[in-house]
């Protein structure tokens, strides 16, 4: 595809009628367009995407206004709104072997409060016949109303919607392109369209409406009519769940931004201490706590200090009472003995016989001497029976006394070391001042994490959601195709022609699995040949990868370590978005033209060079250069003049608000006066 010509009339601030030559020439791609800031240089590109694709371009200046009101803004405010503008795009596109030349004509002009938009689509007209007027009432010779009438799904035969927005981009905004989903998204949809797989698709489609075009009967016509209404219920969850699926990227995208922004600020808070200070409100009420325990301990410790536990001190003399107890009790025990001896004695010797009392008196009278001398006492200290008892439990109440002490010592000096280690971490809890900052931006920022978070939470339910609803649809479907299919599955013509459709369709299948895994490996070399020929750190991404599966591409170093985007410069992104669109566009053979407004935004001096001399010129078989004359300067202009085709200059007059087209550029011969 290749445009021609271009022609705006009475469109924003191009007043009047006026035209630009886009055809390029024989190894000069490129067609450069001059125009300072605000001259319109985007207003060209949006023409060019409005004429193509009417209400569902993604014209930059429409923000979120109706269509309606955008055309109504579109229209010079010099001129009469009942005349209206009018955007005409001429270009040829090659199909079936065959170059056609299109010429496309989106007028619209007010009539009352009412707006009136028209579509002609002119194909393979004469020169002639093109250099009639472009709005009549009439058609002209070869105006075809089929296409024109279906002209949206026509276009999307000859250049997709979302391949456009890599043929036609804003350089300022391409950095985007080098986040993971939204990159995940283009190349899924550079693949499936640019690169031909899409097709394959189209035609299991085909194969499958060949099993059901048949004569209707009432039952049938009313299967189909159902088939009908599920497909465009289908058609309508896919749109919304496309719409979901990109909502959910920006979402997660935010969520990993606030994420970064969070981790920064709690490593800033905790390094001025802020964990500290947050817990000073608990170490002083846990410093509060143990000083309490401390003092009942120690009053403890005193209450049992008033008891018995200073006759420890006496502990030896208390043993040595103890034994005099125990003597003396031994003793009276001893001398009650005596008593008893002596009267039973006495009764023992009225018994005997004379012959034999005086050795039995004998006998006796000395075992009452032994018994007597243990009844002598060195220290007679006249203790109660019973002391030696209570001795014993004194001894009792005083080891027990020694043991609580003992407990109450060691828990005293635990919490004194406690004491110690909470006076410590309190001497180095910060000034209020000096976190108050960082702890209200830490806060805010875990309101926005929060909020982000629910976001994403909502994005996946609402895109879980939809993707059951789209199962849902897609399972009724297919009961309603396969019911349909039954119905006419009567005669053997109509068997070998769903017997063999499946068996196609099956062999489709296959077919574009490995025609995906094709293309992904030579997009894959393109890119990453690309990113090297425009990138002057040439060490820095070894290898490129991309999942056949999720479409994500994953960059790689020299160790084989994978390379975070995010780690690259504004102008690095930049150039690996430009090296994605590139390689997409080498794999697909060049057959598209690349639109591109402010080209050099973000790139330093080296990097911008790279992509004068080694991009522009091999980007594609057209490219047009929407430029400042600070992004292609003069020494720019020299590195690539010969690959120019042709150039203009926007010239703006701030008086009247109005933009012209001038031939030539700002230090091309003929515009050197152009202000």
């Amino acid at each position: 595809m290749l445009l021609r010509k271009i022609t705006l009339e009475e469109f924003g601030a191009y007043r009047g009628k006026q035209s630009l030559d886009l055809t390029p020439r024989k190894n000069k791609p490129v067609i450069l367009i001059g125009g300072l800031n605000g001259c319109g240089k985007t207003t060209l590109l949006d023409a060019i995407q409005l004429v193509l694709y009417g209400n569902r371009a993604r014209c930059s200046g429409r923000g979120t206004k109706t269509y309606e009101t955008y055309l109504r803004e579109s229209i010079n405010r010099q001129a009469d709104p009942a005349r209206g503008s009018a955007v005409t795009l001429e270009f040829t596109s090659l199909s079936g072997g065959q170059e056609h030349y299109y010429r496309v004509v989106r007028s619209w002009h007010t009539s009352g409060k009412t707006l009136k938009e028209f579509l002609n689509v002119f194909v393979d007209e004469t020169y002639g016949e093109r250099a009639k007027t472009v709005r009549t009432a009439q058609p002209e010779p070869r105006f075809n109303r089929l296409v024109s009438d279906g002209w949206a799904d026509h276009i999307e035969s000859l250049l997709p919607l979302e391949i456009a927005s890599l043929t036609f981009f804003d350089g300022e905004k391409i950095e985007s392109l080098a986040d993971p989903d939204r990159a995940a998204s283009v190349i899924e949809s550079a693949v499936h369209s640019l690169l031909g797989v899409s097709t394959v698709q189209q035609l299991r489609n085909d194969l499958l409406a060949l099993q059901r075009r048949q004569k209707l009967s009432a039952e049938e016509q009313h299967l189909l009519d159902n088939i009908r209404a599920q497909e465009r219920e289908r058609d309508e969850v896919q749109a919304t769940y496309d719409v979901a699926h990109q909502e959910r990227g920006e979402s997660r995208t935010n969520l990993r931004k606030a994420e970064r922004t969070l981790e920064s600020l709690e490593d800033a808070f905790e390094k001025e201490g802020g964990n500290l200070f947050n817990r000073r409100v608990e170490l002083e009420n846990e410093k509060k706590s143990v000083i309490e325990q401390l003092t009942q301990v120690r009053t403890d410790l005193a209450h049992l200090s008033a008891g018995p536990l200073p006759l420890l001190m006496a502990t030896q003399l208390i043993a040595d009472l103890r034994e005099q107890a125990a003597r003396e009790e031994q003793a009276r025990q001893s001398a009650h003995v005596l008593e008893v001896l002596q009267q039973r004695d006495s009764w023992l010797l009225d018994m005997l016989p004379d012959a034999t009392r005086a050795e039995v008196v004998a006998k006796l009278e000395a075992d009452r001497e032994v018994r007597a001398r243990s009844t002598d006492l060195d220290v007679d200290l006249q203790l109660p029976h019973d002391a030696a008892e209570q001795l014993g439990v004194l001894e009792e109440i005083l080891q027990r006394d020694t043991d609580r002490g003992r407990l109450l010592l060691t828990a005293a000096a635990d919490l004194s070391e406690q004491l110690d280690q909470l006076d410590r971490q309190l001497a180095g809890v910060p000034a209020q001042h000096k976190v108050k900052a960082l702890q209200q931006a830490r806060e805010e920022q875990l309101v926005v994490v929060a909020q982000c978070q629910a976001a994403c939470e909502r994005a996946d339910a609402r895109l879980d959601e939809l993707k059951r609803r789209r199962e849902h649809v897609k399972t009724l479907l297919e009961r309603a195709h396969h019911e349909f299919v039954r119905t006419k599955v009567k005669a053997e013509e109509v068997e070998r022609i769903i017997k063999y459709s499946e068996r196609a369709r099956d062999t489709l299948e296959r077919f574009g699995s490995a025609l995906l895994r094709r293309h992904i490996g030579k997009l894959e070399l393109a890119v990453l040949d690309s990113f090297k020929v425009l990138m002057r750190k040439q060490g820095l991404v070894k290898d490129l990868r991309i999942d056949t599966d999720k479409f994500t591409l994953t960059l790689s170093d020299s160790a084989d370590n994978p390379i975070d985007p995010a780690r690259l410069s504004a102008g690095e992104r930049q150039l690996l978005a430009v090296s994605l669109l590139w390689g997409l566009m080498r794999v697909a053979g060049n057959r598209l033209p690349s639109v591109i407004d402010t080209p050099l935004g973000r790139l330093d001096s080296r990097h911008r060079e790279h992509l004068v001399t080694r991009y522009f010129p091999q980007a594609s078989d057209q490219v047009l250069l929407l430029s400042t004359d600070e992004e292609i300067d003069e020494y720019l202009l020299s590195r690539l003049n010969k690959s120019v085709a042709r150039t203009y200059t926007l010239v703006h007059d701030d008086k009247e608000f109005t933009t012209q087209v001038v031939e030539g550029y700002w230090w091309n011969e003929g515009a050197q006066n152009v202000g």
